[in-house]
C-alpha cells in the first residue's frame, strides 16, 4: 500500500495488471458535540475532456446512488462511505471521475470542515486490499465546506489515482459552478 500526498499520482491498472474494477473509500472523525453536528457526505463527478461533468446524471451520491450506465455505485461497505467502479463499464467518454466530500447544508453545525479530523480517501481492491491512501491534510481546509479530494483519471489505456486534498469555501455552488452541474 502506497500513502499519498497532495498532488501525486498513482498507476492503478498499469501496476496492477488485470484491474478491473476499485472501491473509493472514504473515512472521517467529527469531534462530538452536544448540539449539531457537521455531516460529510461523498459525491462522484464523472467528466470529460474539459473537466466538467458530463451531465447532471453523471453524479452519484445518496440521493443518485449509480451512475445511468452502472459504472459507479455508491455503497457503505468498510469504510464511513464508499463508491465501487467498475473501470471496464465506465464510458469512454468520462475521461475522469473526480471524489468530494462536503458538509451537508440541510444539518444544522458548523457547515464547514472544522469538526472533522483523520480525513482520507483510498482505492482498493473488490476484495479489500488497499492499493493507495490519502490522509486528507484538513488542517489547511478546515473552513471549507467541500473538498475535491481526489481523482480517478484515464492515462491513455490506463488508470491513474491523484490525490488533490482541495477546499471550496463556497462549498456546493463552488462545486456545481466547475463542474457546470445543477445540485
Amino acid at each position: 500500500m502506497a500513502s499519498l500526498i497532495a498532488g501525486a499520482n498513482a498507476a492503478l491498472t498499469a501496476e496492477n495488471p488485470g484491474l478491473d474494477a476499485v472501491l473509493i473509500g472514504f473515512g472521517w472523525d467529527v469531534i462530538a458535540s452536544r448540539g449539531p453536528q457537521s455531516e460529510p457526505v461523498p459525491l462522484a463527478i464523472m467528466c470529460g475532456d474539459d473537466g466538467k461533468a458530463l451531465s447532471d446524471d453523471h453524479l452519484v451520491f445518496f440521493n443518485q446512488v449509480e451512475s445511468q450506465d452502472g459504472a459507479v455505485t455508491f455503497s457503505s461497505e468498510a469504510d464511513d462511505e464508499e463508491i465501487d467502479v467498475e473501470l471496464s463499464r465506465v464510458p469512454d467518454a468520462v475521461s475522469k471521475i473526480a471524489f468530494l466530500l462536503y458538509i451537508d447544508p440541510d444539518v444544522r453545525g458548523p457547515g464547514d470542515f472544522s469538526p472533522v479530523r483523520s480525513t482520507f480517501v483510498r482505492v482498493a481492491t473488490p476484495d479489500g486490499r488497499e492499493l493507495v491512501r490519502f490522509d486528507v491534510p484538513i488542517d489547511e481546509v478546515r473552513s471549507s465546506q467541500a473538498l475535491l479530494l481526489a481523482e480517478l483519471y484515464r492515462h491513455r489505456s490506463d488508470w491513474k489515482f491523484r490525490a488533490l486534498g482541495q477546499g471550496y469555501a463556497g462549498g456546493l455552488a463552488g462545486v456545481a459552478r466547475d463542474f457546470r452541474i445543477d445540485l
